[in-house]
C-alpha cells in the first residue's frame, strides 16, 4: 500500500488518452525520487471518433501546460476562434428567435443590478451587459496576432478537427514529450490480489504493468465497464437525444468563418454548425422516439440548401449516443478519461472540458502511494459527479424554457422530466437571478453568468426589484453605458477570423526559394 505510483498506462488513444499523455508528461517533475512514466497503448484499428469538435476556453490553458504553441496548434489542427454559442429557433422557431451564449461574463456589479439595468434597458440580454455579441456577429478574431500565445481581448475557445488534435497531441507526446507509444491490441486485464489492474496482456507486446491505469478506450471501456463493471447511470429521461446525422461540407477559401457554435433548433432536437477554415462541420442532433432517421435525413439536407446553397449533394454518417456516466469514474488504481466515462448530448461542448476537467483533477491532487489511492478516488468521485449532475441541468435549461408546441419540446416541459434541483432554481429565479450563492463550488462546470444568458436568453422574465439594496448599480449604470463604445473600439481594432487565420497559414508556409 505504500508503493509509489510511478508507471502510468493508458489505453486507448484518441482525444482523450493523448491529452491524458501530454498533461501528465508534461507536468511531471522529472526530479522527483520515483519520476513517472507514461505508456500510450492504442489499438491500430480504432478510429478517433470526430466531426469537427468545440472546445471551452479551458482548452487554451491546457494546450500552454503541454507546450504547443498556439499558431502550431492553430495550423495543425485547422482550426478556428469560438466565443461562445448562438441558439436559433429555441424560444418559438420564429425569424428574430435567437440569442448568444457568449464566453465573456456581464459588466461586473450584482446581478440584481445588472439584470435590473438590463430589464430598463431593453434588447438582447447579451448585447446589454457585454461587447462579445457584436463581436461575433461581425465574425471578428478575439485578438490580434501581435499578442502573446492564448492571449486574448475577449475569452475565447476553439473549433478544430478531432482526429487532426489527436494526431497533433500523439506528435508532441512521443517526440517531445518522450510518452511510450505501443501500437497494440490489447487482449486481457490480469488482476492483482487485492482487486487493483497489475496489468494489461497486449498481443505483440506482452503484458504492460503499471501502478495507475486511464481507460480511453471511448465506448468500449475495457477497464471500467468490461473488467470492474462499474455499472451506468442513464440520464435519458432528462435528455431525450440518442442520435445524430453529421456531414463535413468544404467551403470556399474566401467564406467567413463565424464566432460562435450555431445551434438551430427544429421539430425534435437541434443541428450544430461549426465553422473552420476549410469547412464546415454541420450535424442534425434528434430523438429517436420523436423522429425517424428519414425525417432527421430530410431535416439535415433541407438546412443545408438554406444554408449552403451552391453545395453538391452529401452523404450523412449516423451516430447512435446514450447520455449517461458511470456511477463511479475511478475504481481501485483505474480511471476513466472520456467516452469511457459517459457522454452526453453534445449541446454546449462538454465532452472534452470533461477530460480536461478529470485529467487536472488527477494531477493537482496526484496520488503519492497506493495507500493514499482510495482517498482521492472518493474525492474525485464526489466531485464529478457533482459535475455530471450539474452538466444535466444546464443542457436541460435549454429545453424546458422553450414555447414551441411540439410534441418532443412538450416532453421536454413536463415536470417529470425536469431535475429536482433544477426545477427548484427555476422557481428561486422568479424573484433573483442566478447567482454564485446557486452554485457554491469552487470551480463550478458552468458559472452564474452561463445560466443568466440562457435564461433571458429564452425570454424568462426578470426578477421584480427586491426589497434589499444592493449598492452596486451605479457602478453596473457606468459599465453598461460603455457597452457601446467598447464595441466600436473592438470593431476596429480586430481581424476577421478569415483574415486572421489566412495571414496565420501564409505565414507558416515555406518561402520558395527564387528561381535563378
Amino acid at each position: 500500500m505504500d508503493r509509489s505510483i510511478a508507471n502510468i498506462v493508458i489505453v486507448g488513444g484518441g482525444t482523450a488518452g493523448w491529452l491524458a499523455a501530454c498533461l501528465i508528461a508534461a507536468r511531471a517533475d522529472r526530479t522527483a525520487v520515483h519520476p513517472l512514466h507514461v505508456t500510450l497503448i492504442e489499438s491500430p484499428e480504432v478510429a478517433t471518433i470526430g466531426v469537427g469538435e468545440g472546445t471551452w476556453p479551458t482548452m487554451r490553458r491546457t494546450l500552454e501546460r503541454i507546450g504547443i504553441g498556439e499558431a502550431e496548434f492553430l495550423t495543425a489542427c485547422d482550426a478556428s476562434f469560438k466565443q461562445g454559442s448562438r441558439f436559433d429557433g429555441w424560444r418559438t422557431g420564429a425569424k428574430d428567435d435567437s440569442y448568444l451564449h457568449p464566453f465573456t461574463p456581464p459588466v461586473d456589479g450584482d446581478p440584481r443590478d445588472i439584470v435590473a439595468a438590463w430589464a430598463d434597458a431593453g434588447g438582447a440580454f447579451a448585447d446589454a451587459v457585454g461587447v462579445q455579441g457584436d463581436i461575433a456577429a461581425r465574425d471578428l478574431a478575439p485578438r490580434q496576432r501581435a499578442m502573446d500565445d492564448y492571449a486574448g481581448t475577449l475569452n475565447y475557445a476553439y473549433h478544430l478537427d478531432a482526429g487532426k488534435l489527436a494526431a497533433t497531441l500523439m506528435r508532441h507526446a512521443t517526440e517531445r514529450l518522450k510518452v511510450r507509444h505501443l501500437r497494440d491490441h490489447v487482449v486481457g486485464i490480469d488482476a492483482a490480489d487485492d482487486g487493483d489492474i497489475a496489468g494489461v496482456r497486449t498481443r505483440a507486446s506482452g503484458t504492460i504493468h503499471g501502478d495507475l491505469f486511464l481507460d480511453c478506450t471511448g465506448q468500449a471501456a475495457m477497464l471500467i465497464g468490461d473488467h470492474f463493471r462499474i455499472a451506468t447511470i442513464d440520464r435519458g429521461r432528462e435528455l431525450f437525444n440518442d442520435r445524430a446525422l453529421a456531414v463535413q461540407m468544404p467551403v470556399a477559401p474566401d467564406t467567413p468563418i463565424a464566432s460562435q457554435t450555431n445551434a438551430t433548433a427544429h421539430g425534435a432536437g437541434w443541428i450544430w454548425d461549426i465553422g473552420l477554415p476549410t469547412r464546415r462541420g454541420i450535424g442534425c442532433v434528434y430523438s429517436s422516439a420523436h423522429m425517424s432517421d428519414d425525417a432527421a435525413a430530410d431535416t439535415l439536407t433541407r438546412y443545408l440548401r438554406a444554408t449552403l446553397p451552391r453545395a453538391g449533394a452529401a452523404s450523412f454518417r449516423q451516430l447512435r449516443f446514450q447520455s449517461q456516466h458511470r456511477e463511479r469514474f475511478w475504481e481501485r488504481n483505474c480511471i476513466a478519461i472520456g467516452l469511457s466515462a459517459g457522454f452526453l448530448e453534445p449541446l454546449e461542448a462538454s465532452a472534452i472540458v470533461l477530460i480536461e476537467l478529470s485529467l487536472d483533477a488527477l494531477l493537482d491532487n496526484f496520488p503519492a502511494t497506493r495507500g493514499a489511492m482510495d482517498i482521492h478516488a472518493a474525492r474525485f468521485n464526489a466531485l464529478f459527479r457533482y459535475r455530471w449532475d450539474r452538466i444535466v441541468e444546464f443542457l436541460k435549461l435549454h429545453y424546458v424554457l422553450s414555447e414551441r408546441d411540439e410534441p418532443y419540446w412538450r416532453d421536454h416541459r413536463n415536470p417529470g422530466s425536469i431535475p429536482g434541483r433544477l426545477g427548484e432554481l427555476l422557481a428561486l429565479w422568479r424573484h433573483q437571478p442566478p447567482s454564485g450563492a446557486d452554485f457554491p463550488m469552487i470551480d463550478e462546470v458552468f458559472p452564474a453568468a452561463s445560466y443568466q444568458y440562457v435564461l433571458y436568453g429564452m425570454g424568462f422574465p426578470p426578477p421584480p426589484r427586491g426589497p434589499i439594496a444592493t449598492g452596486s448599480r451605479a457602478r453596473v449604470d457606468a459599465a453598461m453605458a460603455q457597452v457601446e463604445r467598447r464595441k466600436r473600439a473592438l470593431a476596429a481594432g480586430l481581424p476577421t477570423n478569415r483574415a486572421y487565420l489566412d495571414a496565420l497559414l501564409a505565414s507558416a508556409r515555406p518561402i520558395p526559394e527564387p528561381i535563378c
